[in-house]
């Protein structure tokens, strides 16, 4: 298939896409307005990982350690138990608690339908967890701090007794020089060590202060304004998508499905015969056509005449049947209308309305029906009697006269030979407007007796099994299937109409 193809299907198949559309969007939008608006709060959280300005790999890993806990002790029973205690809340809405990539930032967001108690479920939990960063580092063991802080005590001691040993020596013994010198670099050696325990003491209790007091508010949630769900704009875009996908493929679903023939290349490919005449489909197809072809109607006419003449080249053709695989395709029109073309080009022409079951030849011409085809083949009249004129010169009707009780068997009798012989001889062209094929029999008895069958399929409205068991039929009685009238036929452009 070629993209003509696919957009010539997309436009047959364009009310249901858009019947797809409209009801997808309706059902979006009134379970839009359905849904009970829900509000998002949101609070930011800064974590303070480091001690000071300078930043190694240890302290990244213990930020990235640090960023995790807290997003994990957001959600433990106790922190949600002591959320709900103080709200006095019964159930919690969502909470979503997570970090902001790349930075040291800590998200807490809360949907719920009141925006007020949204923002305040946001800040109570964000106090929760500034209040529980201190006792984060307070475990049941000694600490590095607590270790130092004991060191220094004992330090101080040894410091202040090495003091004292030194000051009761130089004022016992004066002269114990060397005694003396040995207290005082014992002493000092104690007050270096003492400094240097402190000054480890001072940066261990800075270190463990800051990451104590590492987590803050930098951003507390306020009651939003707009609610978040449900997203207006995104779901109505969202189900035109969804409609438009889904018309689409209910489109192509509906095509596959469907056997009705909508071009000329289907009808030509089922029936594998050549498209004598294609009629256009206009906005009302008259029964006749005009005394010249100056429109796109009556200029279909006069090329299904030439293509017609075309085919006498080889093998003349004076009878012909014009027949459709179902009833209501348009075969008597495009008889009638046939008749005229020819009779235009000076041939002398009857129309014999075989159709003895629904006639219509007498109601197009406006002519009685009293005598007709079935009182010849009865022998209640003669053929004489029973041609009338028309309206158009060189165009005569053998209407169907009153309906008999076995019109099969009177076409198929040879009284119906002996009178497509004498017609055949009085006129140019005889045309034998028969009822449609699969309807009943009578344009299988008849066809084989002509030169030629004319199938008239009506695009749009035929299906493909039923054109198929057509021209089945006229192959098994061995009919002269001369070609296909496609009636409706689309419009191709090819055709420009200049009124005069």
């Amino acid at each position: 298939m070629e993209l003509q193809d696919y957009l010539a299907i997309l436009w047959r198949r364009k009310w249901v896409i858009v019947i797809t559309i409209i009801v997808t969007e309706i059902v979006v939008i009134v379970g839009t307005l359905l849904t009970t608006p829900t509000y998002s709060a949101t609070a930011t959280l800064r974590i303070a990982t480091a001690a000071n300005g300078a930043v190694n790999y240890s302290d990244y890993m213990y930020a990235d350690r640090l960023l995790n806990t807290y997003v994990q002790i957001s959600n433990p029973k106790p922190v949600l138990d002591e959320l709900k205690r103080r709200l006095s809340l019964i159930n919690l809405p969502q909470i979503e608690v997570k970090t902001i990539p790349t930075t040291k930032l800590i998200q807490i967001s809360v949907e719920y339908k009141d925006p007020t108690l949204a923002a305040n479920i946001t800040n109570t939990l964000a106090d929760i967890l500034v209040s529980q960063s201190a006792e984060l580092y307070m475990g049941g063991g000694k600490s590095s701090l607590d270790i130092l802080s004991e060191q220094v005590t004992r330090m101080e001691d040894e410091v202040n007794q090495a003091r004292i040993e030194y000051l009761d020596l130089v004022a016992k013994n004066p002269g114990d020089t060397a005694g003396i010198q040995a207290a005082k670099q014992a002493m000092d050696l104690k007050q270096q060590i003492y400094v240097s325990t402190l000054d480890q003491y001072e940066q261990s209790r800075l270190r463990e202060a800051l990451r104590a007091n590492s987590i803050s508010i930098t951003d507390p949630a306020v009651p939003p304004l707009s609610p978040s769900k449900p997203r207006k704009v995104l779901n109505i875009t969202l189900g035109f998508l969804i409609g438009s996908i889904g018309g689409l493929g209910l489109a192509f679903l509906f095509e596959n499905l469907d056997s009705t023939l909508y071009t000329a290349e289907q009808i030509e490919n089922v029936t594998k015969l050549p498209a004598l005449g294609s009629i256009p489909n206009v906005e009302i197809q008259t029964r006749m056509v005009a005394n010249n072809g100056s429109n796109p109607y009556g200029e279909a006419f006069l090329r299904l005449r030439a293509n017609i003449h075309s085919l006498n080249q080889d093998t003349p053709i004076s009878t012909l049947v014009v027949t459709s695989p179902e009833p209501g395709e348009g075969k008597s029109t495009i008889a009638t209308n046939l008749a005229i073309a020819l009779a235009k080009s000076g041939q002398k022409v009857v129309i014999v309305d075989c159709d003895m079951r629904i006639p219509t030849q007498h109601r197009i011409w406006k002519l009685p029906n009293n005598k007709g085809l079935s009182k010849v083949l009865m022998q209640e009249s003669d053929l004489e009697d029973a041609i009338q004129e028309t309206s158009i010169p060189m165009v005569q009707v053998l209407t169907s006269g009153p309906l008999p009780r076995n019109p099969s068997e009177l076409l198929g009798s040879p009284q119906m030979d002996g009178i497509i012989e004498l017609l055949r001889q009085r006129f140019d062209t005889v045309i034998f407007d028969s009822p449609s094929i699969l309807e009943v029999t009578d344009a299988a008895v008849l066809a084989p007796n002509v030169d030629g069958v004319l199938l008239v399929v009506n695009r749009a409205r035929s299906r493909k099994e039923n054109v198929r068991a057509a021209c089945k039929q006229l192959i098994d009685v061995k009919a002269n299937t001369i070609g296909v009238v496609i009636n409706r036929a689309e419009h191709n452009g090819s055709y420009y109409y200049k009124k005069r």
